[in-house]
């Protein structure tokens, strides 16, 4: 893992091929790790990602007193689930900057009977959790703030006698929703689930797809509303964890950066998550991809020039940066929208992109839903990172063609991906 204040990036001349592999997806390891705690019995989940977010999820579990055994060289975590019953009835955790935690572990610890004290980094005390707490207090759960209402830290009063409906406003994280219904079998009475406001729900399609796969049925009655039937269970497994397609992006965007073709290792079109969907965004550029026994393998346009685009990215969104990064080498303007919701992320995302992209000289708009690019020549600068790892991994990629790029606190990517760097030190080394 970089440990060092920044990383120079270098310059590559277009290899004939980039092979390599990602770890595993952080968005289904906190998910199958909540399913596995609140399964009945004891759960194998295999190809684990290992980074800050997931070791504070695996460390808040073992806190609330959960059987959780740890083994990172097999990349293997063995969970016992006590059938929706969290074992401590009073304990204190700590979430870090994982939003993914964060959430989760409220709606759960909303939804069982004891009292919880939260806790969380300076930077997720800023980001959203009023709609999640608000929903939850609406139907009976008890918070107490300690600091600014409706956002970290707080003590949670539990109950599983609360209310069967609930509503719950989106506009600023799908994971409410996905929070709400992996806690709903909690209640045996089951769970209405009603939707207010908008937002891309391509992480809860994973959500629901994983709650029926450990056993959990899900009737969708409309697009902004979910009904969880009583009096069910989720089933303890081994579970498989798909490698991360977010990371898998940064390799597949050097693909027509460089002139090149980029393979990453079990990567295929069948992916549950939402990010695959970046590789049709590179394949209306000019690329191609193809999908191959090893994994899907992506081809720069045969002209070796990528074509501008005008393109919605809401349904997956943590790959604006990546498009961003490359913006500027394509030949026309790149106009991403739909991403509104990304400014209150880990930073506020399409502040970050304008001011770096700015920073190394390039033409760019914010506007209320997006961003547009003009191309242009980059010149060499330091890339603030905002305690963002993806606008660290994505600003990288430009150093690949630019010389002078160096990326500041390069450590803020073991939030997803700890060994970002030196996989990219493998590829301009060879």
């Amino acid at each position: 893992m970089i440990t060092r204040e920044y990383y120079p990036v270098t310059p590559i001349s277009s290899p004939s091929l980039i092979e390599t592999e990602v770890p595993g997806s952080k968005s289904i390891t906190n998910r199958a790790l909540l399913l596995a705690a609140l399964a009945d019995g004891t759960s194998i989940i295999k190809g684990t990602l290992f980074s800050d977010d997931s070791r504070h999820f695996l460390q808040c579990l073992i806190d609330l007193g959960f059987s959780v055994k740890i083994d990172e060289a097999s990349k293997t975590v063995t969970v016992t689930g006590c059938k929706g019953v969290i074992p401590k009835k009073e304990a204190t955790i700590y979430v870090g900057s994982a939003g993914t935690a964060a959430r989760f572990l409220t709606a759960m610890l909303g939804l069982s009977n004891g009292i919880y004290h939260l806790d969380a980094s300076e930077q997720m005390k800023k980001r959203p959790m009023k709609p999640l707490l608000q929903a939850l207090e609406s139907i009976g759960v008890k918070i107490v703030y300690q600091e600014k209402e409706g956002f970290f830290p707080f003590t949670i009063y539990g109950s599983a006698n609360t209310k069967s409906s609930i509503q719950v406003d989106i506009s600023n994280s799908s994971q409410f929703l996905s929070a709400l219904l992996m806690s709903a079998p909690m209640k045996k009475d089951g769970l209405f689930i009603e939707l207010v406001g908008g937002h891309a729900l391509s992480y809860v399609k994973i959500t629901t797809k994983m709650m029926e796969q450990f056993g959990c049925q899900i009737i969708q009655k409309s697009k902004q509303a979910y009904q969880i039937p009583p009096k069910q269970s989720y089933q303890a497994q081994t579970y498989q964890i798909e490698p991360d397609v977010s990371a898998a992006c940064y390799f597949y965007a050097m693909a027509p950066l460089l002139n090149t073709k980029t393979l990453v290792h079990q990567i295929h079109p069948h992916s549950m998550q939402g990010d695959i969907r970046f590789l049709s965004i590179l394949e209306e550029m000019g690329c191609s991809f193809t999908d191959t026994e090893e994994g899907i393998l992506v081809s720069s346009p045969p002209s070796g020039i990528y074509q501008g685009i005008t393109v919605n990215m809401g349904d997956c969104s943590d790959q604006t940066m990546t498009l961003a990064a490359i913006a500027p080498f394509a030949n026309g303007p790149v106009k991403i929208r739909g991403i509104e919701h990304i400014r209150l992320q880990e930073s506020n995302r399409i502040q970050a992109i304008c001011q770096e992209l700015t920073r190394i000289g390039i033409s760019c708009t914010e506007s209320d839903t997006g961003i547009d690019i003009i191309p242009g020549i980059p010149h060499a600068a330091t890339i603030e990172t905002y305690e963002d790892h993806r606008i660290a991994m994505a600003f990288s990629l430009i150093g690949l063609r630019i010389p002078g790029i160096c990326i500041a606190n390069p450590s803020c990517c073991k939030k997803t991906f700890e060994n970002y760097f030196e996989i990219l030190d493998s590829i301009t080394n060879k």
